[in-house]
């Protein structure tokens, strides 16, 4: 009996270089994405040219060479590393006979595999289907050769116009469906906020440990590998500081250099938990060799969520992989880590202490029964941890915001 054990597809991957951005880094970034789909990337084949070509992005001389590899080494599929036109994916697949995508697709179908929870199920499907919509045009001309003129439309124009219909019946029940879930997520954050609870969010480029960091705060759970955005649904969990403080850590989608617009807008919600953070900790993958420009993507964005206002810190994980961790930014600020082995996470949690937006202190008390009414206050302010009634008075640990330092100040207790 034999076991039906299904072939990796491999993969092609072609850029075009036209100056505007770091091709070849990108086309390194691919690679990974390619891989995070479950694929083989077989190669890399790379086009100088000032712009893309109409026709088939890369000319008709670098068409050829791609169908002439493609047929001698089993390609299942080509990648380009560049948005393409319904007519240049059309053209490719003709003269190539190979199934052909371009990035913004690959990165959709991993979002799709990765998304867990409802909301990045619906997120995902909007991304799609706003991606297809436009991309509907010309199978319609194709299908309506079947017939022509007055009375004789094809059936398949007339199937293209109710495809379309209904992708717009789609969209517009998916973002009323989002709209709900984001007002629902507006209203739990409206009650942290009343609730006086601090938002410490994890921001960052995909694959930069973030997920790590998280298990290793919070014990969360969090789906970590070593892929591009092996986690898509925010995750939020409690963290009880050294100094007895409280806060909600959130993990966020990571980001790659070159998303696509509708796909930030498609996943602005998810992102909203960083806008509304009172902390944000910017994690970079160190060991990369370009971690700065990781560390800039993260930052731009966060800049057009507006967050300029809030504590960034920057945090450089898997030091451990860095041959010379003095050569990194020694920014204010800024803390070294390594996630999986838990070094550096006090200096981590210390950075948070220091950036927390009210001042605390940490108390243990000893207060006399006829002052009791003061740990009423202190109870409903939330800042009473526990407390314990002895022949000497009531002792208790509380964890106090500076205006109210003055009540405690006096029944500092050492014991």
């Amino acid at each position: 009996m034999y076991e039906n054990i299904e072939r990796i597809q491999r993969a092609l991957l072609v850029g075009i270089d036209t100056g505007e951005y770091d091709a070849e880094g990108s086309m390194d970034e691919l690679f990974e994405l390619v891989k995070s789909a479950g694929a083989e990337p077989v190669a890399s084949m790379m086009q100088k040219r000032d712009k893309p070509d109409g026709a088939t992005c890369i000319g008709s001389g670098r068409l050829e060479e791609i169908t002439d590899f493609c047929a001698q080494n089993e390609i299942d599929f080509i990648v380009f590393d560049v948005e393409l036109t319904p007519t240049q994916i059309r053209n490719i697949e003709n003269a190539t006979d190979v199934r052909t995508i371009d990035r913004t697709m690959l990165i959709l179908d991993i979002f799709a595999i990765r998304a867990k929870t409802n909301e990045g199920k619906l997120q995902v499907e909007l991304a799609q289907l706003k991606y297809l919509m436009p991309r509907l045009s010309g199978k319609g001309k194709e299908m309506s050769r079947l017939g022509g003129g007055v009375g004789t439309r094809g059936p398949g124009e007339t199937k293209l116009e109710t495809d379309k219909r209904h992708i717009r019946r789609k969209i517009e029940f998916l973002k009323e469906q989002l709209s709900d879930m984001t007002n629902r997520r507006d209203r739990l954050r409206e009650r942290r906020k009343k609730d006086g609870i601090i938002t410490v969010a994890i921001v960052g480029y995909t694959n930069a440990g973030k997920s790590t960091l998280m298990n290793t705060l919070t014990q969360a759970g969090v789906l970590s590998e070593n892929k591009l955005f092996a986690t898509l649904d925010p995750t939020s969990r409690a963290l009880k500081l050294p100094n007895g403080v409280s806060v909600m850590m959130i993990d966020t989608v990571g980001l790659v250099r070159r998303l696509p617009h509708h796909l930030v807008e498609a996943f602005k919600s998810t992102l909203e938990e960083a806008s509304t953070a009172d902390i944000i900790l910017n994690v970079c993958d160190a060991s990369s060799e370009e971690y700065k420009l990781h560390l800039d993507v993260t930052n731009n964005l966060l800049r057009e969520l507006g967050c300029e206002d809030r504590p960034i810190i920057s945090v450089f994980n898997k030091c451990d992989l860095v041959s010379n961790p003095d050569e990194l930014p020694s920014e204010k600020g800024s803390v070294r880590i390594c996630a999986k082995s838990g070094i550096g996470i006090d200096e981590l949690l210390r950075a948070v202490e220091n950036n927390l937006p009210v001042r605390l202190m940490k108390f243990e008390l000893l207060v006399p029964f006829d002052k009791a009414s003061i740990l009423a206050v202190l109870r409903k302010a939330g800042a009473l941890q526990s407390e314990e009634y002895t022949a000497e008075g009531i002792k208790a640990t509380a964890v106090v915001e500076e205006p109210l330092w003055h009540l405690v100040e006096e029944y500092k207790a050492a014991f």
